[in-house]
């Protein structure tokens, strides 16, 4: 009964937080819209994701996320220290192909996502048969490091959230 209320019980949660972020007071009446839109918009849509993903250990989806957000800080650091005290010559870019062993669209797509939002590297390509991933990393010496650093930091959580 209650998933058929609340179909998407983070979406809910997440359009009523985003509807108070947008309107920039919280009030009662706010918070009530918020609430209805968070319920009604979710119940609407719900047909139109019959296949929607499962998060299996949230815990671990947590973890994550903090992992990533982390990454991104000491990644725009080392960007910046690269782009400010490098000379051109000494960059290194390389292009890398990381095999995937993620079989979920969901999980590629948030590992896709994790490496582009990452400063200096960008998910550029998923081969045909979604068993790798084509990366460009602004520096690195070691390719090899860099794809194992991805496959550990990244795609073994992955591997855990999502089945």
């Amino acid at each position: 009964m209650i998933a058929r209320l609340v179909p998407h019980p983070i979406l809910s949660a997440t359009l009523t937080l985003v509807w108070l972020g947008l309107v920039n007071k919280v009030t009662l009446g706010n918070l009530l819209l918020g609430g209805v839109l968070g319920l009604a918009i979710p119940m609407l849509t719900a047909a139109y994701w019959p296949n929607r993903p499962k998060l299996r250990n949230p815990l671990v989806a947590a973890r994550y996320i903090g992992i990533v957000l982390w990454d991104i800080v000491i990644a725009n650091v080392q960007v910046a220290m690269i782009i400010l005290f490098k000379r051109r010559d000494e960059i290194h870019s390389q292009w890398i192909v990381i095999p995937l062993d993620l079989t979920s669209p969901e999980a590629i797509t948030w590992l896709a996502g994790t490496i582009t939002l990452t400063p200096g590297t960008v998910s550029a390509t998923l081969s045909a048969d979604a068993s790798s991933i084509l990366v460009h990393c602004l520096h690195t010496d070691d390719p090899g490091d860099v794809r194992d650093t991805i496959k550990a930091r990244y795609e073994a959580p992955l591997k855990e959230i999502f089945p």
